[in-house]
Protein backbone atom coordinates (compact mmCIF):
# COMPACT_ATOMS: atom_id res chain seq x y z
CA UNK A 1 0.00 0.00 0.00
CA UNK A 2 1.01 3.25 -1.14
CA UNK A 3 1.97 6.02 2.08
CA UNK A 4 -1.07 8.55 2.47
CA UNK A 5 -0.29 11.63 0.60
CA UNK A 6 0.31 14.49 2.99
CA UNK A 7 -1.58 17.47 2.49
CA UNK A 8 0.22 20.49 0.15
CA UNK A 9 1.43 23.38 2.68
CA UNK A 10 0.01 26.63 0.76
CA UNK A 11 1.73 29.81 2.03
CA UNK A 12 -0.71 33.08 2.31
CA UNK A 13 1.26 36.25 1.08
CA UNK A 14 0.30 38.20 4.99
CA UNK A 15 1.09 41.42 3.67
CA UNK A 16 -2.53 43.00 2.76
CA UNK A 17 -5.86 41.39 2.10
CA UNK A 18 -7.94 38.43 3.06
CA UNK A 19 -5.66 36.36 4.44
CA UNK A 20 -7.80 34.49 7.09
CA UNK A 21 -10.30 33.93 4.76
CA UNK A 22 -8.05 32.52 2.26
CA UNK A 23 -6.36 30.41 4.29
CA UNK A 24 -9.85 28.84 5.50
CA UNK A 25 -10.99 28.17 1.73
CA UNK A 26 -7.48 26.67 1.37
CA UNK A 27 -8.18 24.21 4.65
CA UNK A 28 -11.77 23.58 3.57
CA UNK A 29 -9.98 22.44 0.64
CA UNK A 30 -7.64 19.99 1.71
CA UNK A 31 -4.68 22.43 2.36
CA UNK A 32 -2.46 23.01 5.38
CA UNK A 33 -1.61 26.86 5.16
CA UNK A 34 0.94 29.43 6.93
CA UNK A 35 1.12 32.74 6.58
CA UNK A 36 4.27 34.13 4.62
CA UNK A 37 5.87 37.30 6.18
CA UNK A 38 9.30 36.73 5.64
CA UNK A 39 11.46 35.40 3.10
CA UNK A 40 12.43 31.73 4.76
CA UNK A 41 8.67 31.07 4.83
CA UNK A 42 9.09 30.32 1.67
CA UNK A 43 11.04 27.44 1.94
CA UNK A 44 8.27 25.78 3.81
CA UNK A 45 5.64 26.37 1.25
CA UNK A 46 4.21 23.74 -1.84
CA UNK A 47 2.36 27.08 -3.54
CA UNK A 48 1.64 30.50 -2.51
CA UNK A 49 -1.56 33.00 -2.71
CA UNK A 50 -1.63 36.68 -3.20
CA UNK A 51 -4.26 37.77 -1.61
CA UNK A 52 -6.02 41.65 -2.84
CA UNK A 53 -5.34 44.80 -1.62
CA UNK A 54 -3.84 47.71 -3.72
CA UNK A 55 -0.94 46.77 -5.66
CA UNK A 56 1.45 49.23 -5.64
CA UNK A 57 1.31 49.35 -1.53
CA UNK A 58 1.79 45.34 -2.39
CA UNK A 59 5.08 45.74 -4.12
CA UNK A 60 6.25 48.25 -1.83
CA UNK A 61 5.22 46.28 1.20
CA UNK A 62 7.15 43.36 -0.33
CA UNK A 63 10.35 45.20 -1.12
CA UNK A 64 10.21 46.79 2.92
CA UNK A 65 10.04 42.97 3.79
CA UNK A 66 12.98 41.81 1.32
CA UNK A 67 10.19 39.55 0.38
CA UNK A 68 10.29 40.94 -3.50
CA UNK A 69 13.86 38.66 -5.16
CA UNK A 70 13.17 35.57 -2.82
CA UNK A 71 9.37 35.48 -4.07
CA UNK A 72 10.14 36.19 -7.88
CA UNK A 73 12.76 33.56 -8.09
CA UNK A 74 10.64 30.70 -6.19
CA UNK A 75 7.93 31.68 -9.25
CA UNK A 76 10.39 31.61 -11.89
CA UNK A 77 11.43 28.22 -10.81
CA UNK A 78 7.71 26.59 -10.57
CA UNK A 79 6.29 27.35 -7.42
CA UNK A 80 2.34 27.31 -8.16
CA UNK A 81 0.72 30.87 -7.30
CA UNK A 82 -3.01 31.97 -6.91
CA UNK A 83 -3.55 35.90 -7.39
CA UNK A 84 -6.83 37.75 -6.62
CA UNK A 85 -7.33 41.30 -6.75
CA UNK A 86 -4.42 42.89 -6.74
CA UNK A 87 -2.89 39.41 -6.79
CA UNK A 88 -3.42 38.96 -10.47
CA UNK A 89 -1.61 42.40 -11.24
CA UNK A 90 1.13 40.86 -9.27
CA UNK A 91 1.55 38.20 -11.80
CA UNK A 92 0.49 39.78 -14.69
CA UNK A 93 4.36 40.82 -17.17
CA UNK A 94 2.05 44.16 -18.51
CA UNK A 95 0.12 46.66 -16.85
CA UNK A 96 -2.54 49.21 -18.30
CA UNK A 97 -3.42 52.36 -15.66
CA UNK A 98 -0.75 51.66 -13.70
CA UNK A 99 1.44 53.94 -12.06
CA UNK A 100 5.11 54.84 -12.96
CA UNK A 101 7.32 52.34 -12.28
CA UNK A 102 5.19 49.74 -10.67
CA UNK A 103 6.82 46.85 -9.88
CA UNK A 104 5.43 43.36 -10.18
CA UNK A 105 6.28 39.34 -10.03
CA UNK A 106 5.56 38.44 -13.00
CA UNK A 107 4.94 35.26 -14.71
CA UNK A 108 1.37 35.36 -16.55
CA UNK A 109 2.01 36.11 -20.22
CA UNK A 110 -1.45 38.84 -19.90
CA UNK A 111 -1.96 42.85 -20.14
CA UNK A 112 -4.16 43.37 -17.25
CA UNK A 113 -6.08 46.97 -16.69
CA UNK A 114 -5.85 47.82 -12.91
CA UNK A 115 -9.05 49.27 -11.57
CA UNK A 116 -10.24 48.69 -14.58
CA UNK A 117 -14.41 47.66 -13.43
CA UNK A 118 -13.88 51.50 -11.14
CA UNK A 119 -13.16 52.38 -8.07
CA UNK A 120 -14.29 50.74 -4.55
CA UNK A 121 -17.94 52.29 -4.39
CA UNK A 122 -18.29 50.36 -8.11
CA UNK A 123 -17.82 47.16 -6.71
CA UNK A 124 -20.23 44.30 -7.59
CA UNK A 125 -20.97 40.69 -7.86
CA UNK A 126 -21.69 39.36 -11.19
CA UNK A 127 -22.61 35.72 -12.58
CA UNK A 128 -19.38 34.08 -14.99
CA UNK A 129 -18.95 31.67 -17.30
CA UNK A 130 -16.53 28.85 -16.35
CA UNK A 131 -15.19 26.81 -18.38
CA UNK A 132 -12.31 24.03 -18.74
CA UNK A 133 -11.82 23.89 -15.16
CA UNK A 134 -12.81 22.09 -12.28
CA UNK A 135 -14.92 24.98 -11.28
CA UNK A 136 -16.49 24.92 -14.70
CA UNK A 137 -20.62 25.89 -14.79
CA UNK A 138 -21.75 29.10 -13.42
CA UNK A 139 -19.58 31.31 -10.68
CA UNK A 140 -20.98 34.48 -8.52
CA UNK A 141 -18.15 36.77 -8.23
CA UNK A 142 -17.55 39.41 -6.09
CA UNK A 143 -15.66 42.39 -7.66
CA UNK A 144 -14.11 45.00 -5.34
CA UNK A 145 -11.73 47.84 -7.30
CA UNK A 146 -11.34 45.17 -9.74
CA UNK A 147 -8.69 44.46 -12.83
CA UNK A 148 -9.82 42.78 -15.71
CA UNK A 149 -7.52 41.00 -18.26
CA UNK A 150 -7.33 42.93 -21.63
CA UNK A 151 -5.19 40.57 -23.39
CA UNK A 152 -3.74 36.92 -23.39
CA UNK A 153 -0.42 35.50 -24.51
CA UNK A 154 -0.74 32.21 -26.98
CA UNK A 155 0.23 30.10 -23.61
CA UNK A 156 -2.12 31.17 -21.08
CA UNK A 157 -5.84 29.27 -20.79
CA UNK A 158 -9.25 32.05 -20.57
CA UNK A 159 -10.56 29.95 -17.29
CA UNK A 160 -13.53 32.84 -16.90
CA UNK A 161 -15.74 35.69 -18.47
CA UNK A 162 -18.11 37.34 -17.35
CA UNK A 163 -21.55 36.24 -18.28
CA UNK A 164 -23.94 39.62 -18.42
CA UNK A 165 -23.98 43.08 -18.34
CA UNK A 166 -22.19 46.08 -19.45
CA UNK A 167 -18.87 44.23 -19.11
CA UNK A 168 -19.89 40.67 -20.49
CA UNK A 169 -17.23 38.63 -22.26
CA UNK A 170 -14.10 40.68 -20.18
CA UNK A 171 -11.86 37.94 -19.15
CA UNK A 172 -11.58 37.41 -15.30
CA UNK A 173 -9.67 34.36 -14.14
CA UNK A 174 -7.04 33.28 -16.16
CA UNK A 175 -4.50 30.01 -16.04
CA UNK A 176 -0.86 29.71 -17.19
CA UNK A 177 1.55 26.84 -16.40
CA UNK A 178 1.70 26.67 -12.52
CA UNK A 179 0.01 30.21 -12.15
CA UNK A 180 -3.68 31.00 -11.52
CA UNK A 181 -5.57 34.18 -11.45
CA UNK A 182 -8.78 35.82 -10.75
CA UNK A 183 -9.55 39.55 -10.25
CA UNK A 184 -12.34 38.66 -8.34
CA UNK A 185 -12.36 37.47 -4.55
CA UNK A 186 -13.61 34.11 -4.44
CA UNK A 187 -12.54 33.76 -0.67
CA UNK A 188 -15.47 35.89 0.46
CA UNK A 189 -18.20 33.86 -1.68
CA UNK A 190 -18.63 30.67 0.38
CA UNK A 191 -17.29 28.88 -2.71
CA UNK A 192 -14.28 27.15 -3.14
CA UNK A 193 -14.12 25.79 -5.86
CA UNK A 194 -10.87 28.02 -6.97
CA UNK A 195 -9.51 26.82 -4.18
CA UNK A 196 -10.04 23.35 -4.73
CA UNK A 197 -8.93 23.98 -8.00
CA UNK A 198 -5.44 25.54 -6.97
CA UNK A 199 -4.93 23.07 -4.32
CA UNK A 200 -5.23 20.49 -6.65
CA UNK A 201 -2.90 22.34 -9.04
CA UNK A 202 0.07 22.39 -6.63
CA UNK A 203 -0.83 18.28 -5.15
CA UNK A 204 -0.12 17.54 -8.82
CA UNK A 205 3.12 19.62 -8.93
CA UNK A 206 4.09 17.85 -5.91
CA UNK A 207 3.72 14.38 -7.40
CA UNK A 208 5.28 15.33 -10.42
CA UNK A 209 8.43 16.67 -8.93
CA UNK A 210 8.55 13.88 -6.23
CA UNK A 211 8.59 11.15 -9.30
CA UNK A 212 11.76 12.78 -10.34
CA UNK A 213 13.71 13.11 -7.28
Amino acid sequence: MSPPVEAPVIGVLALQGDVREHRAMLERSGATTIAVRRPQELDRVDGIVLPGGESTTMSRLARAFDLFEPLSEHLRDGLPAFGTCAGMIMLADRIESGIVGQETFGGLDVVVRRNAFGRQVDSFEADLEVGGHPSSGSFRAVFIRAPWVEKVGAGVEVVATVASGPEVGRIVAVRQAHLLATSFHPEITGDNRFHSAFVAMVARRIRTTSTYR
